[in-house]
């Protein structure tokens, strides 16, 4: 059963702005999306908690790879909820 994904303001402006500047990382961007709607923890996005951050509500935050063993490879932050069956993308950013 696929997710269904939410994003916060920033992370749907970072979206806008990559469609905007019709950057190449945004196809790797929905990419990365698409497996984490149906499957967050495919091998491919290497999912793992990132410890640094919590969601609103104290959630467990994971970080999912758009790109790897790249210079400033682009990740995916989220978290589980609100609702059951939903994904919120905190943010989409260049590794930190």
């Amino acid at each position: 059963m696929p997710f269904r994904l939410t994003f916060t303001p920033e992370a749907a402006a970072v979206l806008r702005q990559l469609a905007s500047e019709n950057s190449p990382k945004l196809k790797k961007v929905r990419k990365a999306l698409g497996l984490l709607e149906n499957n967050p923890r495919h091998p491919g996005l290497a999912t793992h908690e990132f410890t640094s951050l919590t969601g609103p509500a104290g959630e467990k935050v994971f970080e999912a790879y758009v790109e790897n063993r790249t210079p400033g490879a682009w990740r995916v932050f989220w978290y589980y909820g609100p609702d059951p069956g939903m994904i919120r993308i905190l943010n989409i950013t260049p590794h930190p």
